[in-house]
């Protein structure tokens, strides 16, 4: 990934707006109440809602939403739903609603008491009416629209109110004294009381549609029976009063492990408004990424956090992926390896997830004014996307795939996903001359395909047209002749995402998909980096085989008509 040319910025920026401005004349749509079915979050008609959430920080020092100091909070909220985002992981921490010291604040005195002179006049021209306000009321939907979470309902956004933490700062590490239950900050009795008086509060704000009891427990003292001691409290105790919102439960060890639930299940006196959360960085494994042969170090990683985390949903729980991220830069080579695996596990298990983070920059972290987040959606100013190659992939991730009340066909189909681009294998008829051409695009416009592993067969599904290799370099083909070693797919690697053919019969070795050199077209080449090798990545040519239900448009019948007719002795053509 390399980040967006100026010209590629400005008019990401200029469809944002575009979008923004379409969105403020949209018919505003109803805000769900969320439980869950089995693995998934579901509206009040039983429907699947997929949380496409970004994290938005309220917890540090100065205890105001960043970035109200570069724009309107309202711009903000519309740029966070013309992004394609429905739903905010808002930050807070207790201290902001349990010590007078701190919630008594206004956010003026907030910003004067950490000499944020000029972010506190940035504030005031672009955000005048929270000036003055106590921090709480500046936070919360009052009667004065512009307060946050209230702007982000004006755009139908979903808020999850997430406790990232006790005392206001940056998180995290194991001795900030934030960690776990009984540390210096973290009391278990002001923790509930927190979370009740927050749940309470927003009880009927019908935006807040989710609460996150603690973000990364961690430290010395974590343990398994504390855990449940504590958690299983705060759970009843915000049920008890918002029996409205879905409540969140995170893991131990920086929220990387909830294994311990394998055979001991939560015990609560409701159902149907829980789920869990798993973070997954690429810093979490930073020697095995920068070290290992990415195919394994991926197959290897994703089973990790599976074992200790997703194994959940097939146990009929929903686990959200709350926090993941990259530096958006480009140029963290751990970051861009690990991108394509865990994109992969989130569009191939289709899950719930918040990408960290919206903010491009910050008003104070950790004794540094203005600090740039690299790993921001927005660029340092909030005035636009940092790298917008890098918001359109993840934006492939925000639609569901399946699930409970979707338009769906008669039975599962595969898309070809391309997880470090976004994109999936399209069919494209191009006329004159008329053909077909494969080559990447947006995933709403994918093939249903079939893959049976047993016959080592890619096909559209109601046409003839298998996938063909056609040799080194060259464009893939849909051919009729399915029966020879160049339409024979089959996953080779470890992580399972190289898809090749083994074309020993033509004189080559296994050839896997990859991307043209234009960028776009697809093609196969010799597969990279399958095992062993440490200093090659792979990630052009990994192909995740996702499942889908979605409806795909009558798109596949039209195709399905013409195949037959087209495709005898066919080759697809180079651009």
């Amino acid at each position: 990934m390399s980040p967006s040319s100026p010209l590629a910025a400005c008019l990401a920026i200029a469809m944002v707006a575009l979008l923004a401005c379409r969105h403020e004349h949209a018919a505003a749509a109803a805000v769900p109440t969320l439980s869950t079915a089995s693995r998934w979050v579901v509206d009040e008609s039983g429907s699947r809602v997929k949380l496409a959430c970004v994290n938005w920080p309220s917890h540090l020092e100065p205890m105001l939403a960043e970035g109200l100091s570069n724009r309107p909070v309202g711009a903000i909220a519309a740029s966070v739903a013309a992004m394609g985002f429905n739903c905010v992981r808002l930050t807070w921490p207790t201290f902001m609603v349990t010590n007078a010291s701190y919630g008594d604040l206004t956010v003026a005195q907030s910003f004067r008491r950490l000499n944020l002179t000029d972010a506190l006049a940035g504030v005031r021209a672009n955000n005048p009416a929270v000036v003055d306000l106590k921090l709480i009321d500046a936070f919360k939907a009052s009667p004065l629209p512009l307060a946050v979470v209230s702007s982000l309902g004006e755009h139908n956004v979903m808020v999850i109110l997430d406790n990232h933490l006790s005392k206001p700062g940056w998180c995290c590490s194991n001795t900030d004294g934030n960690g776990f239950f009984g540390d210096v900050y973290f009391d278990p009795d002001v923790w509930v009381d927190g979370l009740t008086r927050m749940a309470t509060m927003f009880a009927a704000v019908p935006n807040v549609v989710g609460m996150s009891l603690r973000n990364e427990l961690r430290g010395p003292r974590q343990n398994a029976n504390d855990w449940y001691k504590y958690m299983q409290r705060g759970v009843e105790a915000v049920h008890a009063a918002n029996p409205r919102v879905l409540v969140i439960l995170s893991g131990l060890s920086f929220d990387n492990d909830l294994s311990f639930l394998n055979t001991r299940p939560v015990n609560l006196s409701f159902t149907g408004k829980t789920a869990f959360e798993v973070h997954w960085y690429s810093f979490s494994n930073s020697q095995e990424w920068s070290s290992g042969n990415a195919n394994q170090a991926c197959a290897r990683i994703s089973s990790g956090v599976a074992s200790h985390a997703l194994y959940l949903l097939d146990k009929g729980w929903p686990v959200i992926l709350s926090e993941f991220g990259v530096d958006n830069r480009g140029g963290n080579a751990n970051d861009n390896r690990y991108y394509g695996c865990a994109a992969a596990v989130a569009a191939d298990l289709d899950l719930d997830w918040a990408l960290w983070a919206l903010q491009g920059s910050y008003y104070l972290r950790e004794g540094v004014v203005g600090l740039d987040e690299v790993y921001g959606v927005f660029d340092w100013a909030w005035r636009g996307p940092r790298n917008a190659t890098a918001l359109r992939r993840v934006q492939a991730l925000q639609r569901p795939l399946r699930g409970p009340g979707l338009a769906q066909v008669a039975a599962p189909y595969t898309t070809l996903f391309h997880p470090v681009t976004g994109t999936c294998v399209v069919v494209r008829r191009r006329s004159p001359p008329a053909m077909e051409l494969l080559e990447l695009g947006p995933c709403d416009e994918t093939e249903a395909w079939d893959f049976s592993a047993t016959q080592q067969r890619l096909a559209v599904r109601g046409s003839s047209g298998c996938l063909r290799a056609e040799g080194v370099g060259r464009p893939v083909s849909l051919g009729v002749s399915c029966g020879d070693a160049m339409a024979r797919w089959s996953l080779v690697s470890d992580s399972k995402l190289h898809v090749a053919v083994n074309a020993t019969a033509a004189g080559d070795g296994a050839l896997c998909l990859d991307v043209g050199a234009d960028g776009r077209s697809v093609v196969t080449n010799p597969c990279r980096c399958l095992r062993d090798d440490n200093s090659c990545d792979p990630e052009s040519q990994w192909f995740k085989l996702v499942a889908s239900t979605r409806s795909v448009a009558g798109k596949q019948s039209l195709l399905a008509q013409q195949l037959p007719l087209k495709l005898k002795n066919w080759r697809v053509r180079s651009f």
